[in-house]
């Protein structure tokens, strides 16, 4: 569970989390390949799960100070929502609704540090970069092309809004910006 320490909530059994956390792949999920693939395609080259950085951003350009997340829509909470509604109703529920707000925070916690530390932070839906990664690799591009390497470093424009509380079902678009 990553350290995180759910104060009276246990999954449903050793076994069953043990079976979940080891489905979940950490790196080279379809969704990361699909996206540094076509990211190639233009002519990019992207590190892999850069482990050195804060949330182990799943690509990152160093030299240009983007980090790239390309996240699971359940496990960071896609559609919000309505994906705790849906758990709450479910088996374990209280472990999963907190389990899934838990993650949320932290990727925000792991944004806060990256852009304090300089870094633009661009994070992508996995369902929308496997039914087409070329508009995100197209942003992803715009970001590493239109950056100087001296410049201090500035926002990306996006054409999407991230919600900004936990409990906000209004995530919209394919490109997930977090202000």
């Amino acid at each position: 569970m990553g350290g995180v320490r759910y104060s009276g909530l246990r999954p449903a059994s050793r076994a069953a989390s043990a079976r979940a956390r080891a489905s979940s792949k950490k790196s080279g999920t379809r969704c990361e390949v699909a996206l540094a693939r076509a990211l190639r395609r233009l002519g990019l080259a992207p590190e892999a799960d850069v482990a050195s950085l804060p949330g182990r951003p799943d690509l990152a350009f160093s030299e240009r100070r983007l980090a790239v997340f390309c996240d699971g829509d359940f496990w960071h909470g896609r559609h919000l929502a309505r994906r705790l509604k849906r758990l709450a109703a479910g088996h374990n529920a209280g472990y999963w609704v907190e389990k899934i707000r838990a993650n949320v925070a932290r990727d925000r916690r792991h944004r806060r540090r990256l852009e304090a530390a300089g870094w633009t932070v661009l994070r992508f839906w996995e369902t929308d970069i496997l039914r087409d990664p070329a508009p995100a690799a197209t942003e992803v591009a715009r970001a590493v092309r239109g950056r100087n390497r001296r410049a201090p470093p500035q926002r990306v424009r996006s054409c999407a809004r991230k919600a900004s509380t936990v409990s906000s079902s209004t995530r919209l678009a394919s490109f997930r910006r977090e202000k």
